[in-house]
């Protein structure tokens, strides 16, 4: 039975995929802060990048797939992936990076695809390039680069931040000119238990086949969640339209792992 270990499955994407995957593989997960469900649970380790090495917990548990998904201190999560590129190097173990579509964010005329070179005007999208260009000096069955847009869903930190604000009458965030691509946390789950299944490698772009501008994307969200007369702030940051969106064209998955914007948007009222 493969072996899992989720870097940072107290977070909400980590602990949808730890929900997702545990019932088929032997799944272990990592957590920061002191939580009394996570302790008693004996599949979770507390892990706290910025003070302990993660090769000790990989030298006990060798799994035979890690799946990152961590947020918080850059630097402290760059050493903590050089430390896990520098072990997998030596065990039949592989890397699954959960990335983002912010790694494109410089280029702004055309979607992106799998294989286009990244380039950002972002830390946070510079940060991930640095991972990223890591994982592909090594061999590309050592690891899977799975770059994924907004990921919405009923108790996605996005929903719930809109949620707030509506309720707090204060303006929600769009931006008119941008247009994206976005994915549900349910369909990212199944599709990464797909990769894992069939033993994928290489890059992934994981969001929705069709794009849509961010204004009319927040909007119909507001509608489908029921907000009365939401409060919206334009932002422009340009003035023409930009892309921020990552389109798969190499490593298509199947059509019943495909989601479209559409589902994207009903997926927030979907328990």
């Amino acid at each position: 039975m493969k072996k899992i270990l989720i870097i940072g499955g107290s977070g909400f994407i980590g602990n949808a995929l730890y929900k997702e995957l545990n019932s088929y593989f032997d799944t272990y997960a990592t957590y920061r802060t002191d939580n009394p469900a996570f302790e008693k649970n004996q599949k979770f380790f507390q892990y706290d990048m910025e003070l302990e090495d993660i090769s000790i917990l990989l030298d006990n548990l060798r799994p035979t797939y890690i799946i990152s998904a961590i947020r918080g201190n850059f630097n402290a999560q760059l050493d903590a992936h050089q430390r896990i590129i520098q072990w997998i190097k030596t065990h039949q173990s592989k890397l699954i990076f959960i990335s983002s579509a912010n790694v494109f964010d410089a280029f702004s005329n055309y979607p992106s695809y799998e294989y286009d070179k990244t380039l950002s005007d972002s830390v946070y999208g510079r940060f991930k390039i640095k991972i990223e260009n890591a994982l592909m000096r090594l061999p590309t069955h050592k690891y899977v680069i799975a770059r994924v847009p907004m990921v919405f869903g009923s108790n996605a930190p996005r929903i719930q931040e809109i949620k707030t604000l509506h309720e707090l009458h204060a303006p929600i965030e769009i931006f008119p000119n941008v247009i994206l691509n976005a994915t549900s946390i349910s369909k990212l789950t199944q599709q990464i238990h797909y990769i894992i299944n069939r033993s994928k490698k290489g890059i992934f772009h994981l969001g929705s086949t069709d794009l849509y501008y961010h204004f009319d994307l927040i909007k119909e969200i507001c509608d489908t969640l029921e907000l009365q007369d939401p409060i919206f702030k334009q932002v422009y940051d340009s003035n023409n339209d930009r892309y921020l969106a990552v389109l798969p064209k190499d490593n298509k998955l199947p059509k019943n792992l495909q989601i479209t914007t559409q589902e994207v948007i009903t997926s927030v009222v979907i328990q």
